[in-house]
């Protein structure tokens, strides 16, 4: 309210907030004496005061509002974007990467090892050249047990050497030469041949003839004729040939490769398995090549086994991805990879650290994609995984 004065002899004239002139008479201007009080009224706020206070109001909310943009919201997206990041959906692939993924699938084909020569089953009997599985009848077997020593040569294979001696499972010569891993053989290492198939028991406390025949469904006196024993006392520390026993199948998988380790020994889980299953966006019916462990970017990945490393690179589907190279037919490939830590060529162990988890290629969050090929076919990794 703007307040002004006009003081005469007589009256004093002030306007009012409407613009209209008032008349105050006997209102004369006074000087004010020391003592009176220090706040007779209010004093008037001027028109530049309040837009300096107005400009001021508007200062402070720009910079909260300034302060919210620099800081509040990147802080939230921040969070926002990691919650995402390592919590991932289930992986999709868009149509128009079906070719590559084909494409991708015959390079997986052309780095397998086709070991057509050293053809074995499930169960490490010696496959003939028809594919019929070779028994004691088929090849000869005599009763009595005698050894040889054999020094392997370039390009021998258990199943080649077992074959050449007329030994039909492949368990034998693992199992009496206490091979851990048949991929370590080569040439110049000497292995003793038993003249049939078996294995080497070492006796324990409580054993007997009768509980032998028993766990390995073979006859005492078979036992007795393989060892050329007079009697049927055993003594602890003793060692057997048992005639025509197998190594269990988890045996047998470790000494022929076959046992993998999860590549991710951090906390995971898995958001999509090996087989048929629906795009999670398109809903079409697809076909996933392997298993998706989801865990947050920066998990080191490690080799589900020994290996070679054949490929390690870009794909538009898989991102940043390895392929190792296992022997006996097996490969296994580790895709969306933040980083790759391995080299093509490199020898790695089993556990060996080939890269690190990310969302790279076709990926809805962190994860690793883990295929396992086996002779040009595609594997589940859940059968063959092992923690």
């Amino acid at each position: 309210m703007e307040i002004i004065s006009y003081v005469g002899a007589s009256n004093a004239v002030k306007k009012n907030s409407a613009g209209i002139h008032t008349t105050f008479p006997h209102i004369q201007k006074k000087k004010r004496s020391a003592s009176a009080a220090p706040f007779e009224f209010a004093r008037p706020v001027s028109k530049t005061e309040e837009q300096f206070t107005r400009a001021g109001i508007t200062q402070f909310f720009s910079a909260v509002v300034l302060f919210a943009v620099i800081v509040i919201v990147p802080y939230t997206v921040f969070n926002l974007l990691s919650y995402v990041e390592n919590h991932t959906l289930a992986v999709s692939m868009n149509t128009d990467a079906e070719y590559e993924l084909e494409a991708l699938n015959s390079a997986m084909s052309r780095f397998a090892m086709n070991e057509g020569s050293d053809a074995v089953d499930e169960n490490g009997n010696v496959l003939s050249e028809d594919g019929s599985v070779l028994t004691a009848a088929t090849v000869g077997i005599g009763e009595a047990v005698t050894f040889k020593t054999y020094t392997v040569r370039a390009g021998d294979s258990i199943s080649t050497i077992s074959r050449k001696f007329g030994l039909s499972n492949i368990s034998t010569l693992i199992a009496v030469n206490e091979i851990s891993n048949v991929r370590t053989l080569h040439a110049g290492q000497k292995l003793k041949i038993p003249s049939v198939d078996g294995l080497i028991y070492k006796v324990a406390a409580g054993d007997s003839l009768n509980s032998l025949s028993v766990k390995y469904h073979v006859s005492v006196e078979e036992i007795l004729d393989a060892n050329d024993l007079d009697s049927d006392t055993l003594s602890k520390g003793m060692e057997l040939f048992i005639p025509g026993a197998k190594l269990e199948a988890t045996s047998l998988k470790k000494a022929m490769g076959e046992l993998f380790v999860y590549p991710i020994t951090a906390a995971w889980r898995l958001t999509s398995r090996f087989g048929p299953r629906k795009d999670p966006f398109t809903g079409v019916a697809s076909s996933h090549t392997g298993i998706d462990m989801a865990c947050p970017t920066g998990t080191p990945i490690r080799a589900a086994m020994s290996g070679t490393v054949v490929y390690a690179g870009w794909s538009n589907i898989f991102g940043n991805y390895v392929i190792i190279d296992h022997g006996n037919g097996y490969q296994t490939l580790y895709g969306h990879m933040s980083k790759i830590t391995a080299k093509k060529g490199q020898r790695v162990d089993q556990s060996t650290r080939i890269g690190l988890v990310g969302s790279t290629g076709y990926s809805t969050g962190p994860h690793l994609h883990f295929t396992v090929y086996k002779n040009n076919k595609l594997v589940d990794p859940l059968s063959l995984l092992k923690r």
